[in-house]
């Protein structure tokens, strides 16, 4: 018996594969929308994916010359100590590399620039390359600049340039340095010159800022792991830090990830939005084939039969157009690579991403089988004699089976997607936030549909045809407001969100930003700097404060590499620490009291609200901080609220008197003067105290404007793939309707009305769509900008309504013209060719 079965469900099986076979062979034009949605889709998220993937498997390729070395050591502030210095030569070759700031002059005049200043030894580098142009080399009193510093100082082979102290020549530009991507963000170019004319230099004064990594290259026979645990056990309880060749990079690492993940998120979006595409085109085609299944029925054809045939015609061409999706998406690391190399950290791995590509075809089989069933369901289930009259029926809801499914396909989708996030709140916030924006769409479509049946009929025989349009049987009304509305909800978001930003940058941070911040003022020189900015700008506002870094290395005697704490930004890396005996201006006290003015007594600190929140910390807990490799550990006096707007020195950890005195420490200094004066303010404090490094904050500006200008292309790129998806919904949705419009032009070309007054209504048509769809878009971007404004960035939310508004119309603008041009056919449609096919 079982034998028959499964010889009866091959059988069933065989005999539908063969009628979907032989009806494809008349062509795929009613699935050609179907298939451009899901080519869009698969293709964002496999690029965007494949993209991620091949940088960090660049990154993780080239893990040894990124780092340096097998492992590194890094101290912050200090050099290591006579027994770390041990542990760590007998570990293997080791290499120094220390990076602070400096202002470099070209010795023949001109403005000093701040550059990022890395000091290397002869064994520089242990892995990898570096090429200076023109064959030059470095050796002491010899210095190489990135073309970008070159440029700013003029600068040519041979030319002398000065740094603290110091007159160096000028080697060549860097053209090639391996583990530059290692080096992070810096406020300047970067310039590298010998160990040796470091100290010559001055800029190591006491209490300057700056890094030392010892960079190691194991023997052979070693392993990573076994250095890695005598290295930590050496230099951990002074603060020191270990990496491996495993993540060479790791701040480039996370970024990538981050921006790799968030942009998943925005082609996941806009797979849904070709979903909502697959969905129309799978109705079209379904509603072309009315007659051949109202056929197949009559013959005896069973609903199970049918849903066979046509479920075997939409997995043939879905898993043609998304294995398209997946070669585009799979070129896409080495057409970036190619296009955008100078901004990527290190060229894309080759090869199929294998993980990305595997991912992208998931999502876009589930998404295509979650938004065909349904339509697929319809057309199946429907009697004969009802499909016949398809044109006025309303179609049957699918079985319980059916919904079952396409509930269980989703379901999937939101699983796979949170479980491969690193930040799964982040995400489930995304997803939470796209699945109602997308249920909030879907309910206001159907408002419109129901105030379209109530509303009073005009007097013009037109209008009344555009207003039954809209929520006639088998309308897209909502189709296209929920696809186009969601695309173009996006996009004015992003418009919102990039004129509050830029108007920020532009307008609000110039005014209340100093004109300059000083860093590594020496400790000798606070009064002498003070009275130096006073006379050469009478009236400067100065604010002078402590400066010294370390890392935060315990909380209530819990390790801080044991703390399972991802929103807790205060224990990455080093942090900026100070003392204080006055609350700072623009700092308010949210829990316990600041200390009095003449304290004396056991260390006190007061930290963010934000960091104390994130860690749970109470007023009475402690928290340990490593300075120049002494533990410190005080005990949390006050949390504060900290305008972070104020662009000021705002300290997350800030000490009560008498405890960080005594510690070798610098100064910095914010300088505000007159735009006038900056120039000569800015050359006084070069020329008086050559070791301190001057940052001009216009120049911050420009590189923030910069990064932003990237970030928003990303997104923009990523985000235009919705919009893209959204017109093609459109174009399902035109082809969906064009046997209803092409009777309805002939119909009324035979009661006398022109092609001009026909076009009239399919325009007044869109028109609506245009201004509902628009509409929406400038109301929920705007809520949507307004959310991120103000509750993530905690910004004063001041959106560029022109750059909003002119996003929102020309998206309203295309959903006319295409509504036109997608239906110019059945406006076209000559009534007695028409009538003969009837």
């Amino acid at each position: 018996m079982g034998g028959d079965d499964r010889a009866a469900g091959r059988g069933f099986l065989s005999l539908s594969l063969r009628l979907a076979l032989r009806e494809l062979r008349g062509g795929l034009a009613g699935l050609r929308i179907l298939a451009v949605c899901l080519v869009l889709g698969v293709a964002a998220l496999a690029g965007v994916g494949s993209l991620a993937s091949a940088i960090n498997a660049g990154l993780a390729e080239r893990g040894q010359e990124l780092l340096g070395g097998d492992v590194a050591v890094r101290l912050s502030g200090r050099f290591a100590s006579a027994a770390e210095m041990a542990a760590i030569r007998a570990t293997g070759t080791v290499n120094e590399v220390v990076k602070l700031r400096g202002m470099v002059a070209n010795a023949a005049g001109g403005d000093a620039v701040l550059a990022e200043v890395k000091a290397v030894d002869g064994r520089w580098p242990l892995y990898g390359r570096v090429v200076i142009g023109g064959g030059g080399r470095l050796a002491p009193g010899r210095a190489a600049a990135q073309p970008a510093l070159a440029d700013k100082l003029g600068l040519k082979p041979g030319d002398r340039i000065t740094l603290g102290q110091i007159s160096l020549v000028y080697a060549g530009p860097l053209l090639e340095e391996s583990d530059r991507a290692a080096d992070g963000f810096g406020l300047g170019p970067g310039l590298v010159i010998h160990r040796a004319d470091l100290e010559r230099a001055g800029l190591m004064g006491l209490g300057s800022l700056f890094t030392v990594d010892y960079r190691i290259k194991l023997p052979p026979g070693s392993t990573v792991a076994a250095a890695r645990e005598r290295l930590e056990a050496a230099v951990k309880p002074g603060g020191g830090r270990v990496r491996d060749r495993s993540n060479g990079a790791p701040g480039t690492r996370n970024f990538v990830t981050q921006l790799g993940q968030f942009l998943t998120l925005v082609g996941l979006t806009a797979l849904v939005v070709a979903g909502v595409g697959v969905a129309g085109g799978v109705a079209a085609y379904m509603g072309a084939r009315t007659r051949t299944i109202a056929t197949l029925k009559v013959l005896g054809a069973d609903s199970a039969t049918i849903r066979a045939v046509y479920l075997w015609q939409l997995a043939l061409v879905s898993a043609g157009a998304v294995l398209v999706g997946l070669l585009l998406g799979a070129l896409t690391p080495a057409i970036v690579g190619q296009l955008a190399a100078a901004s990527l950290p290190v060229p894309p791995a080759p090869g199929p991403q294998w993980g990305a590509l595997a991912l992208a075809a998931t999502y876009g089989s589930l998404v295509a089988l979650a938004f065909a069933l349904w339509p697929l369901g319809q057309g199946a289930a429907m009697p004969a004699a009802r499909l016949l009259r398809a044109l006025t029926e309303r179609r049957a809801r699918p079985g319980a089976g059916t919904i079952a499914t396409i509930a269980g396909a989703a379901v999937v989708v939101l699983g796979l997607t949170i479980v491969q996030a690193d930040q799964k709140l982040f995400v489930m916030g995304f997803l939470a936030g796209a699945i109602g924006l997308i249920l909030l769409l879907w309910a206001l479509a159907a408002a419109v549909k129901w105030a379209a049946t109530r509303a009073p009929r005009p007097a013009g025989t037109l209008a009344r045809l555009a207003l039954a349009n809209l929520h006639r049987p088998g309308a897209p009304t909502r189709n296209l407001i929920v696809a186009l509305g969601l695309g173009l909800t996006l996009f004015a978001t992003l418009a919102s969100i990039e004129g509050t930003l830029a108007g920020q940058i532009n307008r609000t941070i110039p005014t209340r930003a100093p004109s300059f911040f000083v860093l590594d003022i020496p400790n000798d020189a606070r009064d002498r700097f003070a009275a130096r900015v006073a006379a050469v700008a009478p009236g400067a506002n100065t604010v002078i404060v402590p400066s010294l870094r370390g890392p935060v290395t315990a909380v209530n005697g819990v390790p801080a590499d044991k703390i399972n704490a991802p929103e807790a930004w205060i224990l990455r890396g080093d942090r900026g620490l100070s003392y204080a005996a006055t609350l700072p201006a623009g700092n308010r006290i949210v829990a316990g009291q600041w200390w009095p003015r003449d304290y004396a007594g056991p260390p006190l600190v007061s930290i963010d609200a934000e960091a104390a929140r994130a860690l749970g910390l109470k007023i009475g807990d402690q928290i340990t901080v490593s300075v120049l490799g002494v533990e410190i550990t005080a005990t949390i006096a006050s949390t504060r609220q900290i305008d972070w707007q104020s662009l000021g020195f705002n300290f997350a950890i800030l000490f009560a008197p008498g405890t960080l005195e005594a510690a070798p420490h610098g100064w910095m200094a914010t300088v505000q003067v007159p735009p006038a004066a900056e120039t000569g303010v800015a050359r006084a404090i070069t020329r008086a105290f050559p070791t301190a490094s001057t940052i001009r904050v216009k120049d911050v500006i420009g590189q923030v404007q910069g990064l932003l200008g990237q970030l928003s292309a990303a997104i923009r790129a990523a985000a235009s793939v919705t919009v893209a998806a959204g017109i093609a919904v459109l174009v399902g949705a035109i082809a969906a309707g064009a046997r209803a419009r092409t009777y309805d032009a002939v119909l009324l070309k035979l009661l006398g009305a022109t092609r001009g007054q026909v076009a009239r209504a399919t325009l007044a048509e869109y028109g609506a769509i245009a201004l509902i769809v628009s509409g929406l878009a400038l109301v929920l971007g705007s809520a949507a900008g307004w959310f991120v404004i103000t509750q993530v960035f905690a910004l004063e939310w001041t959106p560029d309504w022109p750059r909003v508004l002119i996003t929102v119309a020309a998206g309203a603008v295309a959903t006319i013209l295409l509504g036109l041009i997608g239906n110019w056919q059945a406006l076209s449609a000559r009534p007695a060719a028409v009538l003969r096919q009837l």
